[in-house]
């Protein structure tokens, strides 16, 4: 989609934006390719006018290849197909962040089984890991077929998949709610390898049960986290791995943050970053999602794993938009404790 930030200000009252692109999965694969080095592309849709060409041209200076895009036709006034806008400021202190997106139409939505020879991609282009997830899979009736296709081809070629369940209750309200989010989350969930999420995203999209209140959950202590992943990998026991952040939320701009991943049986954590301070926390968790990646195809370890993930989505909340900023140098840095002193 398309960004569109007020900066400091609001969205009701803001009288010029700035525009970034951003989307749960592309935020991904932008990092892996941006700050880790790794060869990355998106397959989506976009909608051939000058909005759509705005997207190429970011997507282009993120180093992200664009071959896999389909291109649909501009009727002129966006009736059968448009670019997603989604309008979204920070939030400061006491003021949370607010989203308000813009999407019905998009292309991505119209996308359907057979729009993308998977076979082909996975196999002649070596593809080592495959990424989606939950915010995808909730924009129409077709596009959890479109997944179901893509793992069952990723599969065959021996392709890692990841899914970052991201519940956003806006997305599916009106088709159906938690109810329907369960269902195709949970159809999904049998062919993930990596299963990313919150412990919000595993009660609402999987249905497991969390104990503890609203205002409980946003301080869960790691125990509950343990034994909400115990109960995920018991039922789908094909996860080989399930990485959650840890966010306590105390303000807008004060968050304690870190992160838990389970991997053969056992439960690493990753550095607590207590009172982090935050600019902008929209893509904070796909931060999260390209690092802990990155670690497992680089070092094949999961603290290590963890660790970069960790450290790569708190960079990204310290700079603006929904995507990364911060170079290799910079995670590397954090991860093996340093600061926030000046370098000259």
């Amino acid at each position: 989609m398309l960004r569109l930030d007020p900066g400091e200000g609001r969205i009701h009252t803001a009288r010029q934006f700035r525009a970034w692109e951003g989307g749960g999965e592309y935020n991904v694969a932008r990092g892996l390719r941006r700050c880790f080095g790794l060869r990355a592309a998106v397959a989506t849709a976009l909608v051939d006018n000058p909005v759509g060409r705005l997207l190429e041209d970011l997507i282009l200076q993120g180093g992200v290849d664009t071959s896999l895009i389909q291109w649909l036709p501009f009727d002129g006034i966006g009736r059968q197909a448009r670019n997603g806008l989604n309008f979204t400021e920070r939030g400061f202190g006491v003021r949370g962040a607010v989203g308000c997106s813009d999407r019905g139409h998009s292309a991505a939505a119209q996308l359907k089984p057979g729009s993308f020879d998977w076979a082909h991609i996975f196999k002649s282009h070596g593809v080592r890991w495959f990424h989606s997830g939950g915010i995808f899979a909730g924009l129409s009736e077709t596009t959890p077929a479109v997944l179901k296709q893509a793992m069952q081809e990723a599969k065959a070629a021996g392709t890692i998949i990841s899914y970052d369940l991201n519940y956003r209750p806006s997305l599916w309200k009106a088709i159906g709610g938690k109810a329907r989010a369960q269902q195709v989350n949970r159809a999904l969930a049998p062919f993930v390898d990596v299963m990313i999420g919150n412990e919000e995203d595993f009660q609402a999209c999987l249905g497991l049960e969390v104990e503890g209140t609203d205002d409980q959950l946003r301080t869960l202590k790691e125990d509950h986290y343990a034994r909400m992943i115990d109960t995920a990998v018991q039922e789908f026991p094909n996860f080989k791995v399930v990485a959650t952040t840890l966010r306590g939320v105390k303000t807008a701009s004060r968050n304690d943050w870190g992160a838990l991943c389970w991997n053969g049986g056992q439960l690493f954590r990753a550095t607590p970053r207590p009172d982090l301070e935050i600019l902008d926390r929209v893509g904070g968790g796909d931060s999260f999602a390209s690092g802990l990646i990155y670690g497992f195809l680089r070092f094949g370890d999961p603290q290590q794993a963890v660790e970069y993930g960790a450290a790569h989505g708190a960079l990204a909340m310290t700079t603006p938009g929904d995507t990364t900023m911060a170079t290799l140098k910079e995670v590397e840095r954090l991860v093996e404790g340093g600061g926030a002193r000046v370098i000259r």
